[in-house]
């Protein structure tokens, strides 16, 4: 049964009528351009196939019931504040309190979700939740909220409501990717560029390996390292880590004794540049140039941003030394995915290689399959 089926069902088997409509949104890979997003920096995610599909009807209320079909759970809520709603829900009651606060009279609604995005895979499951729930709202409402206002709105109710403090970067690839395209995110300006991201014309293939390594947002491990970024922009006088250049990163590296924020700067400043290079080789029609560039930004992961964890380690590795053009984490790091750049006939032996790889270091096996770029959220 697909997912828009699954969420179809589940509303009328929970209500008894049928929903108004359906509305889905994608979970996300980001090319390149990890923890960029927060420092007011560069990032190229791609929507990909898996969704989360929201099956929505008015009602005359008050307040708003979910339920989904991943937990056999509903709940109801009515006025809300940050945090006052908690667990998955939570990100829908997110949803609700960050359109009230921008002054939207939400209608009252019930909710039926269901989803195919890997939970805890780095995948941004969270966001597609926000996304479809923020899309169908806007419809049902008939607000004028442009669509490049929306992945603002989506990451405030996260922010503040959820108490993530993650970037903009996933709630913009969920609603703003379109099929076949990565999207170029200055997260300053907000500016987007759809970049062409044809692998299949090339014979190229993107994979993506689940590590089964699950990682949370809401820790501490996520926000020292914001804090960290933010710490250095300070020490050195900038709004923002994406302020300082190549080339003045080793006079900046100077001005900082913290031997861990100096390591946490270097990985922002290099990351902006390996994520501005990728976008002029997928300009110029070079993609498989962009390998190198997917494993420096891993070895910056690993080293300087202290943020993978064996499983990803040994599935990069695993992936390059079956040949792959380049391979790097996805995600927030602390588990999830990693994606590698594959000649197309070369996805089942480099899956082998990773499956053997695993299984020598007794890890629970991962999941593989292959990526292409997705169309972000939308009414179905």
């Amino acid at each position: 049964m697909s997912v828009a089926s699954a969420a179809e069902q589940a509303f009328r088997s929970t209500h008894g009528t049928e929903p108004a409509g359906l509305w889905a949104a994608p979970g996300r890979v980001n090319l390149i351009g990890e923890h960029t997003d927060y420092n007011d920096g560069f990032v190229l995610p791609f929507a990909i196939p898996q969704q989360t599909v929201a099956a929505v009807a008015p009602f005359a209320g008050p307040g708003w019931t979910i339920t989904s079909d991943l937990v056999n759970e509903t709940v109801s809520f009515e006025t809300t504040g940050p945090g006052e709603v908690q667990g998955w829900a939570g990100y829908v009651a997110g949803i609700v309190w960050a359109l009230q606060d921008a002054g939207f009279d939400v209608p009252p609604a019930r909710i039926a979700l269901s989803s195919d995005v890997p939970l805890g895979s780095g995948l941004s499951s969270s966001a597609a939740l926000e996304s479809a729930v923020l899309t169908a709202l806007t419809d049902l409402g008939g607000f004028d909220l442009p669509v490049a206002a929306r992945p603002g709105l989506a990451q405030r109710a996260e922010n503040v409501y959820v108490g993530a403090p993650t970037g903009i970067m996933d709630q913009s690839a969920s609603i703003r990717c379109e099929q076949g395209k990565a999207l170029f995110l200055d997260c300053r300006s907000l500016e987007v560029e759809q970049i062409p991201f044809d692998l299949a014309a090339e014979g190229l293939a993107i994979l993506i390996i689940n590590s089964n390594a699950p990682h949370q947002h809401v820790d501490g491990e996520y926000g020292a390292r914001r804090k960290s970024c933010e710490e250095g922009a300070r020490i050195l006088g900038v709004p923002a880590l994406r302020d300082v250049t190549p080339d003045e990163l080793d006079e900046a590296l100077a001005k900082i004794d913290d031997e861990v924020i100096r390591r946490r700067v270097r990985h922002i400043v290099t990351e902006d540049q390996r994520v501005l290079d990728t976008v002029d080789l997928l300009r110029a029609g070079r993609a498989r140039e962009i390998g190198p560039l997917l494993t420096a930004s891993h070895v910056s992961m690993r080293d300087d941003f202290e943020i993978t964890v064996d499983q990803v380690d040994v599935a990069v590795e695993a992936a390059l030394a079956s040949g792959a053009y380049g391979a790097r984490m996805t995600g927030g790091g602390f588990g999830g995915c990693v994606l590698a750049l594959i000649d197309t006939d070369k996805a089942e032996t480099t899956t082998a290689a990773i499956e053997m790889a695993y299984e020598q270091r007794g890890f629970t096996a991962p999941t593989i399959w292959p990526a292409t770029p997705a169309q972000g959220a939308r009414k179905l």
